[in-house]
């Protein structure tokens, strides 16, 4: 909680302004909409934050969500799959994904940078190909399975707010993480490996494994978002779809407290990190500063954030060299 009190102190800044200069902000509609989006993105920002953890980064994000979420109802209406064959494949695709990131990153020592930013333009023109660059919907079906990202669920005591079913899985994961992270050894594992991976190496860690396996997580969620995003939206156009999602994760992971030179997780901070993103861009429109100054803002806030870890990060290595030399 500590290290998430800062983005927390200003998510609630930035909720008290927009309720007091932009009309509707308060409404339920709004609201269910704003937590929708915030889960939605966190899924993806979890999975930043744990590559990020480990020293790396995934700038193809936003092209897994839109090969994941374009494959499904390409497979579904215009194949005739069933959900139980498409929902596994695009999973097990998406987690390929990471494994052949990790692979070419942790066995050829090929740069993540580089390899990510391959990704983000191959699995985009690869769902251009697939689908002749048409968009794909549901065309008003599969309304059980789209439920998975369409239900509402009814919260007493708040009046029209409902409480999407996303918030489930994303319940779900932030457990799963924290407790891998804090309860485990393999998570203490991949945040040394994150903060000196050669220390790490040479004190008996699978890094490789590991940095591998945080490819994995990253892809997986990725996908899974991106079929999350489709049930919700409908349909999509692959020329589009996804576009920039990698900025709000890996914005989301930095703010929430993930040093983008590794070794630090903060599981809860991510959430609120992508929630506080959301809000900004709520508080843009209802504002009326118009959407285009959307990813300015989003920019100068990853800016803020990345200039802020840096200072802190000078600032613990000045308290820890005067600590050292007062003891000596």
């Amino acid at each position: 909680m500590k290290k998430s009190l800062g983005i927390i102190c200003l998510f609630v800044a930035i909720c008290l302004i927009t309720a007091i200069y932009g009309d509707g902000f308060l409404t339920g509609f709004n609201l269910t909409n704003l937590t929708q989006r915030t889960a939605l993105f966190s899924i993806l920002a979890l999975g930043a934050g744990v590559v990020i953890v480990a020293g790396g980064i995934d700038l193809s994000i936003g092209s897994v969500v839109c090969l994941a979420g374009i494959m499904t109802p390409w497979l579904l209406v215009e194949h005739g799959w069933s959900a139980w064959a498409v929902i596994p494949l695009v999973l097990a695709m998406s987690a390929t994904i990471g494994l052949f990131h990790g692979v070419l990153i942790t066995r050829l020592r090929l740069q993540p940078f580089l390899v990510t930013l391959c990704g983000l333009l191959l699995y985009r023109g690869i769902a251009r190909w697939m689908t002749g660059d048409q968009s794909q919907g549901f065309q008003g079906e599969f309304e059980d399975v789209r439920s998975i990202a369409l239900a509402r669920f009814d919260v007493p005591f708040l009046g029209d707010y409902r409480l999407p079913a996303t918030v489930i899985p994303l319940v779900i994961l932030v457990v799963l993480i924290g407790l891998f992270f804090s309860r485990t050894v393999w998570g203490r594992w991949l945040l040394a490996t994150g903060r000196n991976e050669n220390a790490a190496r040479y004190s008996g860690v699978p890094t490789a494994w590991l940095t591998t396996g945080a490819y994995v997580v990253c892809s997986l969620l990725a996908g899974f978002g991106g079929m999350l995003f489709i049930f919700d939206i409908g349909s999509a156009q692959p020329s589009d779809f996804g576009n920039f999602y990698e900025l709000y994760a890996i914005a989301a992971a930095v703010l929430g407290g993930c040093s983008l030179r590794g070794g630090d997780a903060n599981v809860l901070g991510i959430v609120v990190g992508a929630a506080t993103l959301q809000v900004l861009r709520t508080a843009i429109i209802l504002v009326g500063l118009g959407s285009q100054l959307e990813f300015a803002v989003i920019g100068g806030v990853l800016l803020i954030g990345i200039a802020a870890d840096e200072l802190v990060r000078r600032y613990s290595a000045r308290r820890a060299e005067q600590t050292s030399r007062m003891q000596h």
